[in-house]
């Protein structure tokens, strides 16, 4: 047992409010996660459009708001067209950016149904990679708006009277990656980004536009790139995108458990470089930063070994594409990014956890008449989802601290809290792999406080993991004891993340 931990919040200091828009996620035409994984004509739980409804109902359950669609480096190469009309006449195409063949059986009309039966409202990304503003306008135009032109009465003629009202739109996707489809420079990007925000927002000036920040905070380019993008769509979008992942370096899993450090950095350099360029720029508005894409992933597995096999011989369709098993270690690294997003909720308008089904997804499914699971990563999110509402504050943690050697020193427990009315909720990762602590928390006073645990389970090591045999890493609940004097007591186990949920009372 290392020493106590003494935990404060003042329920009094308020931040900002946060945005639900916080709990998004990503649906990508890449490996299984359209096909045979939300879809899947096929499987017995599919219903008339060929949706997996045991998915679905996992889907609900994961609590996620948002979902990014159809990509991802997908988009930088996709026809819109091919996704609309009767299925039997659509065209099957070679797709480049994941070396697959898209029948294009799910499109817009499909997928837009299916999210909103999973109560997700899509954001939508369009193709700046080999396409550029007419395209993004011609799709607005097919999507948006009601009636009385070629476009909105084909949308009708397929199906859908009423337009799906589409408020959220990326300005494609990744552009400054040399992998990308139709990769740009930072100028060339910015000036295409504007013209085609700006032919948008001439047809439908009600929504959010989305502007490509750098793929990783790695990229030689970083801060200049966002510097140019924001310079030429000054007065023009609304967000600029952060993308982060991070994976464990087996002889460093202390700095893999500090990610959330690492994320924060990210967040106020882009909040910082937002900032100069607002000052300096006419119209410059307020930018909110779009983390729409961050997960656990292990890159380096992808990069070294997966994909030089993938990117060889046939174009399969729907093939097994990063599909990472996650531990119990992902799971507490996921539950701290999710508090770091949420303490930068100040600056942070919205975030998509990066994919959502098999592709580094929460959710797994085996094809044909197989399983559908939740992953170790699932529980920390979907517990947080519904719980992190109202306006955040930032506890005061004393306690023991621990050294990384890519992150400096880190507080052993990384603490969030919310405040909603009556309701506060606090979140917590312990980041420490050998030690339990103990834990004084003081809230105030409180009744109804209910507290579950994500952790090592019985029998089980940190690198425990679930499948479709079984879940042995879900949540069980916390004791947790009030004193007469108002503090809560308990004990986080080495390697946890908890949810502790309570009633004030004044």
């Amino acid at each position: 047992m290392t020493s106590p931990t003494l935990i404060s919040v003042d329920r009094t200091a308020l931040g900002a409010e946060v945005p639900r828009r916080l709990f998004g996620s990503f649906v990508e035409h890449m490996g299984r996660c359209v096909y045979d994984g939300i879809h899947s004509p096929e499987h017995a739980a599919a219903d008339a459009n060929g949706f997996r409804a045991d998915v679905l109902e996992l889907v609900r359950e994961l609590g996620a708001t948002v979902v990014r669609y159809p990509g991802g480096n997908f988009v930088s190469g996709y026809r819109w067209e091919d996704g609309v009309g009767p299925r039997d006449q659509r065209p099957v195409r070679l797709e480049a950016a994941w070396h697959s063949t898209e029948t294009n059986q799910v499109g817009l009309h499909e997928f837009a149904e299916w999210a909103d039966a999973a109560g997700l409202e899509v954001m939508e990304a369009v193709n700046l990679g080999t396409r550029g503003v007419a395209e993004a306008a011609d799709l607005l135009e097919y999507a948006n708006h009601p009636s009385g032109t070629a476009l909105s009465d084909r949308r009708r003629e397929n199906g859908r009277e009423e337009p799906f009202g589409i408020r959220l739109w990326c300005l494609g996707n990744e552009m400054d990656g040399p992998w990308q489809i139709g990769h740009k420079t930072a100028d060339e990007y910015g000036r295409l980004a504007a013209e085609t925000a700006r032919m948008m927002r001439f047809l439908d000036p009600s929504i959010e536009l989305v502007a490509a920040g750098s793929s990783n905070h790695e990229m030689p380019t970083f801060g200049a790139w966002e510097r140019s993008v924001l310079r030429h769509t000054a007065g023009l979008v609304d967000h600029i995108s952060v993308h982060a992942y991070y994976e464990e370096d087996p002889s460093d899993p202390a700095s893999f458990l500090a990610s959330g450090a690492a994320l924060d950095r990210y967040i106020g350099e882009v909040a910082d470089i937002i900032d100069e360029v607002g000052a300096t720029t006419p119209d410059g508005g307020t930018i909110g930063i779009s983390v729409d894409e961050w997960n656990v992933w292990n890159q380096t597995r992808w990069n070294e070994v997966d994909k030089p096999r993938v990117f060889t011989g046939d174009w399969p369709i729907a093939p097994r594409l990063i599909e990472d098993d996650y531990t119990v270690t992902d799971a507490v690294v996921v539950g701290s990014l999710l508090i770091t997003l949420i303490r930068r909720s100040d600056r942070v308008s919205m975030a998509n956890l990066a994919q959502l089904v098999n592709v580094i997804a929460p959710i797994r499914t085996e094809p044909g008449g197989g399983a559908a699971w939740r992953q170790s990563t699932f529980h920390p999110f979907a517990l947080t989802a519904p719980a992190a509402t109202g306006r955040v504050v930032h506890p005061r943690v004393e306690g023991d601290t621990i050294d990384t050697a890519r992150h400096g020193t880190v507080d052993a427990v990384d603490a969030v809290a919310t405040v909603d009315g009556d309701a506060v909720s606090v979140f917590l990762a312990h980041r420490a792999l050998d030690a339990a602590t103990s834990v004084e928390l003081d809230l105030g006073r409180v009744a109804d406080v209910e507290a579950v645990v994500v952790t090592i389970p019985e029998g089980g090591d940190r690198h425990t993991t679930n499948s479709a045999d079984g879940e042995p890493v879900a949540p069980a609940t916390l004791a947790v004891e009030a004193g007469s004097d108002g503090i809560l007591r308990f004990t986080l186990p080495a390697l946890a993340w908890v949810r502790l949920t309570a009633r004030l009372i004044d």
